[in-house]
């Protein structure tokens, strides 16, 4: 099947380097010059791990292809997606339509006749409707199909949850819609018996912001718990495991941290209360889970302050990991960003490690030192503030870094160390959801995966679950 993909960011270039893995003819169009000239010599223009090799592959082979030229895309195309940034709009916490709608202008006279404009954008509920009278004001009704279908990729681990999805969601109007979509999903998924949900088009744009939103209060829930095991001697990590063990509950997104960020939380849950506005509808919880998401991330700046004694003027103090979670070069919405910001207003002065993004994080931080390596930017440094828990900082040795800090100071906002061995090597230490009383435990600080479960007796430790995905999202 022939697909064009409109928008090369994240979700347009994953989603078309995949579907031409699983053997489709796929076009990628973007107005950006400058990087279809880049797609065309093999430099993928963003960081997720496999990516720029799957790009290779199935370009050499001529599966994938890249253009500035909308009707060369869409020729023959029996499924044009759209898959355009949809940025909140400033000042106002809404969804920015205007890329969605131009693709939809413009390629409105150029689509064959029968082919199906998928949304797969992040968009509010109506949205497709909208699409749909944008291009029947050009087109003859029944010629064509507007349809919907979500993306639910995580930053890091994209490729794998677009072979691998949970499920698939398509939302449609019409009978040649849903049979275009069932066949260009059910083939290469029905190994692997993976559901696809097919709804009206409306449920299925409202799917994304309801995951979405569930997913953040989730993470909030346990970020709010964690404060309370600080206050009355408990692990968060334990509470975390005996809540995750619960099949209702699950273990995904229990990590506590320094709160979420990223493409989407953010940007989705604001655009969710935008629509129950405008609807007139309360949804409260998600009101709720915005502020105190927000308060967390500069809250963070005030625990660095206390285990510092309170004041931070003139003091250095080094941060490891910077962008929204691993395995990813994204900035937005990332907590270190305002965790720094305060910290720089009440005069610490800040080094920064980030083993890709320092360079998207220098157009967002001023007066910020960074290092490739961690172990120079925590030289002379009064403390160490963990941020993103990459694996390359997980494995840091603490004994080489200690010996060249000014004080051995180590605020860990992922629990990516076990404080236990960290005080050992003598480091003073302030984790996340464990009060001093509870930094002895034997609880490792990153429990590695595994599908057994605690028998009576084990304590958390022993049971070896990971409460995965706290800091991650989807697209």
């Amino acid at each position: 099947m022939k697909i064009a993909i409109i928008g090369t960011g994240y979700v347009g270039l994953v989603s078309g380097t995949c579907f031409a893995a699983w053997g489709h003819q796929v076009a990628c169009v973007d107005k950006n010059a400058q990087k279809i000239d880049g797609l065309v010599r093999g430099i993928v223009p963003i960081y997720e791990p496999g990516l720029d090799g799957l790009v290779e592959r199935n370009s050499a082979v001529g599966r994938l292809s890249f253009t500035c030229n909308l009707a060369e895309a869409v020729k023959g195309a029996s499924v044009v997606f759209i898959a355009v940034g949809t940025p909140p709009r400033a000042g106002h916490g809404d969804a920015d339509l205007s890329f969605a709608y131009m693709a939809a202008r413009e390629l409105a006279p150029l689509i064959d006749d029968g082919a199906v404009v998928v949304v797969k954008s992040t968009v509010p509920v109506g949205t497709g409707d909208a699409v749909q009278k944008i291009i029947g004001s050009v087109r003859t009704a029944g010629h064509f199909s507007v349809a919907s279908n979500p993306e639910f990729l995580r930053e890091g681990v994209a490729i794998r949850d677009f072979m691998e999805p949970d499920r698939v969601v398509i939302g449609v109007e019409d009978e040649r819609a849903r049979n275009v979509l069932m066949e260009l999903y059910d083939a290469p998924l029905e190994a692997q018996k993976t559901p696809i949900v097919v709804t009206q088009r409306r449920t299925s744009e409202l799917i994304k912001y309801a995951a979405n939103a569930f997913l953040a209060t989730k993470i909030t829930f346990i970020n709010e718990l964690a404060d309370l095991c600080e206050q009355v001697g408990s692990n968060v990590g334990e509470l975390a495991l005996g809540m995750g063990l619960d099949k209702r509950i699950g273990t995904s997104f229990l990590n506590a941290g320094p709160g979420y960020g990223g493409s989407c939380f953010p940007k989705d849950t604001m655009a969710l209360l935008r629509t129950a506005q405008d609807y007139g509808v309360a949804v409260r919880i998600v009101e709720e889970t915005v502020t105190a998401n927000e308060a967390r991330k500069r809250r963070m700046a005030l625990k660095v302050m206390d285990a510092l004694g309170g004041d931070v003027e003139g003091r250095t103090i080094a941060v490891l990991g910077l962008t929204f979670k691993p395995d990813t070069d994204d900035m937005r919405d990332a907590p270190s960003v305002p965790l720094i910001e305060t910290l720089q207003r009440f005069g610490a002065k800040i080094r920064a490690h980030d083993p890709v993004g320092m360079e998207n994080a220098g157009h967002l931080l001023s007066e910020v030192e960074f290092f490739d390596d961690p172990y120079a930017c925590a030289c002379n440094a009064e403390a160490v503030v963990v941020i993103t828990e990459w694996d390359s900082i997980r494995k840091l040795d603490l004994v080489r870094q200690k010996k060249t800090m000014r004080q051995a100071v180590l605020i860990d906002l992922r629990n990516a160390f076990e404080p236990r061995v960290a005080e050992k090597i003598g480091f003073r230490v302030s984790a996340i959801g464990r009060s001093a009383t509870t930094q002895h435990d034997n609880t490792p600080a990153a429990l590695p995966h595994a599908t057994g479960h605690a028998h009576r007796g084990q304590t958390a430790g022993a049971a070896h679950l990971e409460m995965a995905g706290g800091s991650g999202g989807t697209f």
